[in-house]
């Protein structure tokens, strides 16, 4: 078995390397515009899919599956089964993430474009409440899970297959990429339903109208599975798959992925929660809650929050990768603390602009918050990646991604609703939101920074510290990189 050429991590499937049999084409360079493209496109898609349904619960679903004599209690049971979908991701990350590990990433990304588009489809064909009566919530609900499942195990394998087919140096630019799926997603479920509402009547669109977008999932899913299908497997991951089951054939037996993840990179997860939890929670607000706040408290039409977050969305879209590569160059750390910095600050702004009701000002306030988001998002692929090895890589950044998830998104819109219900006042979910954005800085501000890992060069001590031999360390492409395999194996958080 030819051994790896020095810099082939910056050259991702030339050569011969280990496992390059496993995959077909794995041999040929596969070109990281191809791998970030189909990522893009495929999270792109997934996101759409989830989004839609947390927009369609703040404008419709509370009528049609739920209705009740108060529009807000109404609005408040649609966000509480838009939050059994994020229940559902961490058993999303544990079965993709083992299995990602084992047998590559490509295959489960497959996977989980069919579930959510199929679920998503199936939401368009279901009967409401008037129609069947309580199944209708019911079997929305069970949709609304397996949604949640595929989009768990997404993740993890979206980023995980751009980090490791890019090279250290342009890592956080070029995996920031699939990140921009979440904006792209809900600013094309947002543009769908703002074109609906704005040429169909609210009878129109209540009727059936709403349905468009769910059953326009069948045909986005079609075009995303064309694509993924025609990029090739991670090279990192076939080296790391040639070497397991080089040691199987020697009798050697491993821990399961997710057990190794628990009980020796506990710590990682953790900083991957913190990290991730003020993102979460203001992106939900500044997206989700929004609409609800506009429409319902501020009593003003449904297209003014809509197009106000579009807008917003279409400069996330953008900001995204230029704060990924603005990470490059001066470490993970910064850029994400720029981020929830920001958060925390322009959380009180940016509601007294909202209540402005002028649409100009909302769609300032709604670009300026998630142009700090992106400064917290934008780098996370990269930073959490770089937190986990290789064999571990997909469990780890998909538990930690996951759990944050509902401890932090899940319940945002949820608890934003209930402090606007009990003290009709935005200053309590404001305070709340700034207070998330703190959990955030206070978890970067004590992590390691990672950026210039070398994810071959850690794997390989690792495996040498395994074996009972002293591996010599790789030198950092950039000096604040600190997390080497010396830091995962002792529980430091990188």
């Amino acid at each position: 078995m030819a051994r790896p050429q020095p810099g082939a991590s910056r050259n991702p499937g030339t050569g011969h390397e280990p496992g390059a049999g496993h995959e077909p084409g794995a041999g040929r360079k596969p070109g990281i515009g191809r791998i970030v493209g189909a990522s893009l496109v495929g999270t792109t898609i997934e996101w759409y899919d989830f989004f839609l349904y947390g927009s369609a619960a703040a404008l419709v679903f509370n009528d049609l599956f739920f209705p009740t004599a108060d529009p807000l209690t109404g609005t408040l049971i649609a966000f509480i089964t838009y939050a059994i979908g994020f229940l559902a991701r961490p058993l999303g990350g544990v079965v993709f993430g083992h299995y990602g590990d084992k047998v590559g990433r490509k295959k489960l990304l497959v996977l989980s474009l069919l579930l959510m588009g199929g679920a998503t489809f199936a939401m368009g064909l279901l009967p409401t409440y008037d129609a069947i009566g309580v199944g209708a919530p019911v079997l929305l609900t069970v949709l609304r899970l397996v949604q949640g499942f595929a989009l768990g195990g997404e993740w993890g394998g979206a980023v995980l297959i751009v980090s490791e087919h890019g090279g250290d140096k342009h890592r956080g630019f070029w995996a920031s990429w699939p990140q921009s799926g979440a904006p792209g997603g809900n600013l094309l479920a947002t543009g769908v339903l703002a074109l609906l509402a704005a040429v169909q009547s609210e009878s129109t669109f209540q009727s059936w109208g709403w349905r468009v977008p769910f059953l326009l999932s069948g045909v986005l899913v079609v075009v995303g599975l064309w694509i993924r299908l025609s990029v090739s497997e991670s090279p990192v991951f076939l080296e790391a798959q040639a070497k397991a089951e080089a040691a199987a054939a020697r009798g050697e037996t491993e821990e399961p992925p997710i057990v190794e993840v628990f009980r020796r990179s506990w710590r990682q997860v953790l900083t991957a929660i913190g990290t991730r939890f003020g993102e979460n929670i203001s992106y939900y607000i500044l997206t989700s809650f929004v609409l609800v706040y506009v429409t319902k408290h501020l009593d003003l039409p449904k297209s003014t929050a809509l197009n106000a977050v579009l807008i917003g969305s279409a400069v996330h879209f953008a900001a995204i990768p230029a704060w990924g590569a603005l990470s490059d160059r001066i470490g993970r750390r910064p850029v994400t603390l720029v981020g929830s910095v920001g958060m925390a600050l322009w959380a009180f702004a940016f509601f007294a602009l909202v209540d402005s009701e002028s649409f100009a000002v909302i769609t300032a306030a709604v670009t300026v918050g998630l142009l700090f988001h992106g400064a917290m998002y934008g780098p996370q692929a990269a930073f959490i990646s770089e937190m986990f090895d290789t064999r571990v890589r997909y469990s780890g950044a998909s538990m930690g991604s996951q759990l944050a998830s509902i401890v932090a998104g899940a319940l945002a819109p949820i608890i934003a609703v209930e402090l606007l219900k009990e003290y009709d006042s935005s200053v309590p979910v404001a305070v709340y939101l700034a207070l998330a954005a703190v959990v955030t800085t206070v978890t970067v501000a004590l992590a390691r920074e990672t950026r210039g890992r070398d994810l071959r060069a850690a794997e390989a001590a690792r495996a040498a510290e395994a074996a009972g031999h002293t591996a010599v360390p790789a030198p950092p492409a950039a000096p604040a990189a600190r997390t080497g395999e010396a830091a995962v194996r002792s529980g430091e958080p990188s």
